[in-house]
């Protein structure tokens, strides 16, 4: 994992490399029933994850952590471009500041031998939210769903022209 947090920008760029093909991280990334087995880190649960993966569309999400601490969070998905490019915000980002309040932009690129290149984008909205949020340990929950993702891509395979299919239509 690669994290770049560029000096006097509200930005934090994450890069890493998947083993599995690009539709097959696309689903596990839009796919509530998968976001629900690697979103967060080591010891993380989600007991309630709900996606209408399409421009618009809502995320509602309940992170428990391994102390039992729960947040619950709300996101609305502002592109959509199956299997190459996801971009959501918190649903209170007009109205709220803070760590959690960002957009998140995620671009995934055919690799070599099969392989996914992932890049995520994070845009606070301040310098100092940025800050708040490494303090949080941000960068470490989101490097550890990594490696759930990429434990979780590796059982999966996808069907031709599923992409598509399973991440514009509301998911339960």
């Amino acid at each position: 994992m690669n994290i770049h947090a560029p000096k006097n920008e509200p930005l934090l760029v994450m890069t890493r490399q998947f083993s599995a093909p690009r539709e097959v991280v696309w689903k596990v990334m839009t796919e509530p029933k998968l976001v629900q087995r690697w979103y967060g880190g080591h010891g993380f649960s989600n007991p309630r994850c709900e996606m209408d993966v399409r421009p618009g569309g809502r995320w509602s999400h309940l992170m428990r952590t391994p102390d039992g601490s729960e947040f619950p969070a709300e996101f609305v998905f502002l592109e959509v471009v199956p299997p190459e490019r996801l971009v959501w915000r918190s649903a209170d980002f007009e109205t709220s500041s803070g760590a959690h309040c960002n957009v998140m932009t995620v671009t995934l690129t055919e690799g070599r031998a099969g392989t996914t290149e992932w890049r995520l984008v994070v845009r606070f909205k301040t310098l100092d939210d940025r800050e708040a949020a490494g303090a949080m340990g941000f960068t470490t929950v989101l490097s550890q769903g990594c490696e759930r993702v990429e434990e979780l891509s590796l059982t999966l395979t996808v069907s031709p022209g599923e992409t598509e299919t399973a991440s514009l239509s509301p998911s339960l």
